[in-house]
Parts: structure tokens; sequence; C-alpha cells
């Protein structure tokens, strides 16, 4: 999550800039052709217009959705802080209090369901764009994924005891298993007597939340923005960028008639065309830099500081002195 005002321009030219050469090429092949006479290269403008049309309405769905993605991915993490701050009260005072040992064992294990469920979000997926070079460009010198700079099992340590690290390893989804054994430990407590069926209901219903919001981040994680939409409108996109500067030509050639810049104004197409071209790109490569909300970009819901967030909560909760220090945002930038 990008925590600044705003991105400079510094920034969207050094993220753009290969592309942005990219376009000025596009532009000049053609503008300087027809300025030695090849003025058969010259399109009508009409069509070209039509196609920038269907192409600005594609590139506003697509952000529309994209948007609606990462809102949506922001509204599970809040359910996350709030299901965990409920069930952990719920969890305490049910239990017998901030000293009580099984009290500890389960808040732990949460900040290990935390944390195993991060991992799982920040696992690249074909359609993602982190290994995309602009987005690796940019992330050097400006910001990690911490869940790339780390294992799992290393983070779990801390949580978890051998025997149940070393079960909850040798499991596919670890945050499934670490509910599940949440849920069995309050299934024996309840067994025991340590607490009645209706705390355990309402605890089970504490955790049934949470898997509910584990499972809606992980539909998030695994459904992508459809690539049929995602493809046509790449096409559309360079058919359009392509086809500009031959559509422009003759706009700008007929621009300084009966003027003493008449026989300069064609050379206004190439920045002039690269800017149209670098806008809808531009416009175009927000939209898919926001659709993947837990891949690890800088727009990303920020599920490392949240989780760090909720674990010194919960530990305030329990009156512990150690508690770990907040994360604080990397050029603007937390992750």
């Amino acid at each position: 999550m990008y925590t600044g005002r705003r991105y400079t321009a510094l920034v969207f030219f050094k993220w753009t800039l290969r592309k942005t050469l990219w376009f000025f090429l596009i532009a000049s092949i053609p503008t300087i052709l027809y300025a030695f006479g090849w003025h058969f290269l010259s399109l009508p403008w009409q069509p070209v217009a039509l196609l920038g049309t269907a192409l600005a309405f594609s590139v506003g769905f697509k952000n529309n959705a994209s948007y609606g993605r990462l809102w949506e991915a922001r509204q599970i993490y809040g359910a996350i802080i709030n299901d965990s701050r409920s069930f952990a009260f719920t969890l305490r005072d049910t239990l017998g209090g901030k000293q009580d040992e099984t009290v500890k064992l389960m808040f732990y294990r949460h900040f290990a369901w935390l944390t195993a469920l991060r991992f799982s979000l920040r696992e690249f997926r074909p359609w993602e764009n982190t290994k995309n070079r602009s987005n690796q460009n940019f992330s050097q010198g400006n910001f990690v994924i911490p869940e790339w700079q780390s294992k799992v099992e290393e983070e779990l340590k801390q949580y978890l005891s051998d025997d149940e690290l070393a079960y909850i390893l040798s499991k596919k989804n670890k945050s499934t298993q670490l509910l599940a054994t949440q849920s069995e430990t309050l299934g024996k407590l309840k067994k025991e007597g340590v607490i009645s069926h209706i705390e355990w209901l309402e605890l089970q219903k504490g955790l049934t939340r949470l898997i509910d919001d584990q499972g809606k981040a992980e539909r998030i994680k695994n459904f992508p923005y459809p690539r049929n939409f995602e493809t046509v409108m790449t096409f559309l996109m360079y058919i359009f960028i392509f086809l500009l500067p031959f559509g422009l030509l003759k706009e700008y050639a007929a621009l300084g008639k009966g003027t003493f810049l008449e026989d300069y104004t064609i050379w206004f197409n190439i920045p002039f065309t690269a800017l149209i071209a670098w806008a809808f790109h531009i416009l175009d490569t927000i939209g898919e830099s926001s659709v993947n909300p837990f891949e690890g970009n800088p727009n990303d819901v920020p599920i490392t500081q949240i989780s760090r967030m909720l674990e010194i909560d919960l530990k305030d909760m329990l009156d512990d002195k150690d508690l770990p220090q907040p994360l604080a945002a990397q050029n603007g930038i937390l992750m």
C-alpha cells in the first residue's frame, strides 16, 4: 500500500521508461518516412479514433473491476482484523484469563495462522505481475516483500511447539490446518468440561468467521481477472498504439499550412502520439497492477503490516510486555 500523497512524476517516468521509448520509436518511423515523401502511409483518423474510443471503454471497465477486487480484498482483511480481535477476547475471558496456558497456546497459534495465510497469499501465480521487468526494476531499492525474504517454517517456529510445527508443515494448506487444530483444542476443552456447550458454540462461530475470511481471500488469490478480457484488451491496445501515428500524419502535416511552420508541424506527431499512447498504456498498467491485491505490488493490501498489528493487539490483551515493533513504510510503501 502506497502511503504518500501521490507518486512523483519521476517515479512514473522510471516505471514506464522502457515502454515510453518504444512509443517514441513507433511514432518516429512513420513520421520520418512521411516527411521524406511516403505520403501513402497516412490513414484516415476516424477509424483510429473509433478504436481509441472502444479501447477507452475497455480500459475503464478493467480499472473499475481492478479497484473492485482491491477494495474487496481490503474489506476481507478488515473482517480478519475484527474477527481476530473478537475471537481473542472471547477466548481469553472464556478460558480463564490472561495467564492461562491454553489461552496463550491458542493466541500464538492464531499468530501462526496469520503468518501462514499471508505466506500463502504471497505465493506467485502465473497471471500475476510481480515478475514483470518494470515492476522488478521499480521494487529494487524501493521496497521488499517480507514473505519472499524468509521461509514460512522459520516464521512459524516462533509461535508453535516443535511437534505442532512438524505437523503443520506436513500439510498442504497450513492456515486451514491451524484453524482445524484450534477447533480440535476447543472440542477437547468441551469434553473435559472446561467450557460449556454455549461457550463452545460461540468460540466455534469465531473460528467459522475466520475460515470464511480465509476462503474469501483465497478466492481472490486463486481466481484471476478473466484472461479472455485481458487478452482482447491487450490486442486492442497494441493495435491502437501501432495505428495511431499513421492516423495523425495528415492532421499534423496540415496543422501549419500557410504559416512559417508549414514544413515542421509534421514532427509534432512524434511527441503527441507517444503521449497519447503512454496515457492509454499507463491507465491499463495501473489497472493491471491493482488487479491481484495480494501479489506483492506497491498498491496491494498491506497484509504483512496488518498481521503485525494484530499480533501487537492480541499480545497486548495478554499484558505481554515483549511487543513487536509495528512495521514502518519503506519509501512510502507498506507491505
